[in-house]
């Protein structure tokens, strides 16, 4: 209800009643008793309309309008979803539906006679040489098919009524309501009427107070009955998973498991500032509840309160850091593998980084940096014929020189020396110092330059690669802002090579971006959202959405309303369903996980003022 029905002001010049409609009498002297009772709300006070006024085909409740229509005929078969498209229509609306049970002996009696009567109809038109009906013939069958299951105990006979209600802002709005479910219902063969003179009842029979005021039931038996079970909507809730959000058509939850699908993979793609990063971070805390180990590649230092928050790790990666990732180090082979196998896959990967950090190779230096990188190795007795899991991998300035005393290789050492030698030696020519056996790692790329981030992403993308090979567990891999990944051709590469290999080393992919074009514009952008069980689309721009329209194959319908979406907001692709979300977090994971600024700076200033306070 709207409000509620204001206290009657006590003046001695004038009527008034009492909350429970008892008239005073304003000539004889008020009891103090009288005006108790006359200002104490009661439940009904509360949750009445501030105003209502009944009419013959509406009912108006305050500022809105209301219309009770009735089920009135059914066809001879029900689908299992032929209420669905009601149920999810995007309409304010109530519905009730009531089945009272009927006595089966009452039931079969009244088969008996009409069998009688239309076996009689039969015989009559047959002796009177007139066609056959095939109506009469179908009835006979269907009535006897009824009968038989009734004497089995096989199906019940209810009495049906289903009665909905629905609401609008004006009568013009309601009437199109009204035909818009009409045209639903009546493609079905299921008719309706409104309460004509009866909306004061109808509007009683909606209400939650379990009385079929109106009285308008119709006869079926189980089966069809069955489907119009409600509760049956287009959503993702299943048995086990975290909670992603809340369905915007029907308020029912959005629970899924990643990890229960074809591959464990995800893309999330939406504008600055729509909630990418908060979604993924409320994904990743509800996680690690559940078990998995999470490692994220962080582009913009979000994830670090996350981290301080879970007690994980965080991995500044920069050209004056601490942290070191050496890129020759070697996976261990897996008992399936042999260790040729993973020598020459992590020379392929080698060779793929060589060609971004110098800018690209002809066919002449890829195959001087292929010989290069397998000469290296073969330097630390590391061949494809030895045993090379307690070998000290070979650093850069080793391909350095290998490649100074080639022919041909000159020229390649000395681009390479930049990172051996020059300013951007200190990240990339040292042994690992990383230990990502943690259940939430970060590494943070934000403090790199642009120009080398790229390669940082390629060389912790790869360490983490071999990780997961070497150790078999849940993991998920969150890759923030992923058009980094998409510039070049070889990184792109690895990253759709992850994504296509992660499900048999138990790992997920989760690839967030808010530049759509310029993802898209790479050969494995496409195949990487293919190859995503799960898709997230937040609020767009108008200039990418026409690009995501076509890529996810979007109604107009969708199209709008990611355009139209708040903070939060969007559609959720779970294999072949699809749902429109709001992400909702409870106020500790908020607290957690927000990149608002304004709500930081208010953290961060209370934590100071308990700290003096405590002080």
């Amino acid at each position: 209800g709207r409000g509620f029905s204001p206290t009657p002001r006590k003046y001695l010049n004038m009527a008034f009643f009492s909350p429970k409609k008892q008239k005073i009498s304003t000539t004889a002297p008020i009891l103090p008793d009288q005006i108790y009772e006359m200002g104490k709300l009661e439940l009904r006070d509360i949750i009445a309309p501030s105003a209502l006024r009944v009419s013959p085909k509406n009912i108006n409740l305050g500022e809105k309008v209301a219309r009770t229509l009735f089920v009135i005929s059914y066809p001879r078969f029900l689908h299992e979803d032929w209420f669905s498209p009601v149920i999810n229509l995007d309409k304010v609306f109530n519905v009730s539906i009531f089945i009272h049970p009927v006595d089966s002996a009452i039931v079969l009696r009244q088969l008996q006679k009409k069998v009688a009567e239309v076996q009689s109809q039969i015989t009559s038109k047959a002796e009177k040489g007139f066609v056959r009906d095939p109506m009469l013939d179908i009835a006979y069958e269907d009535i006897e098919n009824l009968r038989d299951q009734l004497q089995q105990a096989r199906e019940k006979i209810f009495g049906v009524g289903l009665y909905i209600t629905i609401y609008a802002n004006s009568e013009d709005e309601l009437n199109k309501t009204e035909t818009e479910i009409k045209s639903i219902l009546d493609a079905k063969l299921v008719y309706l009427k409104p309460a004509l003179f009866q909306q004061a009842d109808g509007f009683r029979t909606i209400i939650p107070t379990g009385q079929d005021i109106l009285g308008v039931n119709q006869k079926l038996n189980s089966s069809p009955l069955s489907s119009l079970f409600p509760f049956i909507s287009f959503d993702l809730t299943s048995n086990k998973g975290i909670l992603y959000g809340i369905n915007r058509h029907n308020s029912s939850l959005v629970l899924f498991d990643r990890f229960s699908l074809e591959n464990y993979n995800s893309v999330v793609f939406a504008k600055s500032g729509s909630g990418k990063s908060y979604d993924t971070k409320l994904e990743i805390l509800r996680s690690i509840m559940f078990g998995t180990d999470v490692i994220v590649i962080d582009p913009e230092q979000e994830y670090k309160f996350l981290t301080d928050a879970v007690g994980g790790r965080y991995f500044n990666i920069s050209l004056t850091s601490e942290h070191h990732i050496n890129p020759f180090d070697l996976p261990f082979p897996r008992e399936d593998e042999s260790p040729a196998d993973v020598l020459r896959s992590n020379i392929i990967n080698l060779v793929g980084l060589m060609r971004i950090m110098l800018g690209g190779l002809s066919p002449e230096e890829d195959s001087i940096i292929d010989n290069a990188i397998t000469e290296t190795y073969a330097l630390k007795d590391i061949t494809a014929s030895t045993d090379f899991t307690q070998k000290p991998a070979p650093l850069l300035s080793d391909l350095e020189l290998v490649l100074a005393g080639m022919e041909g290789g000159e020229s390649l050492a000395q681009r390479l020396a930049k990172y051996t030698q020059g300013t951007w030696s200190g990240f990339l020519n040292r042994p690992t110092n990383v230990d990502i056996n943690k259940q939430f790692v970060v590494f943070s790329v934000r403090d790199m330059e642009d120009e080398l981030k790229p390669v940082a992403m390629y060389i912790v993308m790869h360490h983490i690669w071999n990780t997961v090979r070497r150790n078999l567990k849940k993991r998920l891999l969150v890759i923030d802002e992923a058009w980094w990944m998409m510039k070049a051709d070889d990184t792109a590469s690895f990253l759709f090579s992850m994504v296509k290999r992660g499900r048999k080393y138990y790992l997920g992919v989760a690839t967030i971006t808010q530049d759509v074009s310029d993802f898209l514009k790479s050969p494995y952008g496409t195949p990487i959202i293919t190859n995503s069980s799960i898709q997230i689309l937040l609020k767009q721009s108008p200039a990418s959405i026409d690009l995501v329209q076509k890529t996810f194959n979007l109604t107009d319908e969708e199209k709008y309303l990611l355009l139209e979406s708040n903070v939060g907001e969007g559609i959720f692709f779970a294999g072949l369903k699809r749902v429109a979300i709001k992400i909702i977090a409870s106020y500790t994971e908020d607290q957690i996980i927000t990149s608002d600024p304004s709500q930081i700076l208010a953290i961060k200033k209370a934590k100071e003022d308990f700290k003096n306070s405590t002080q």
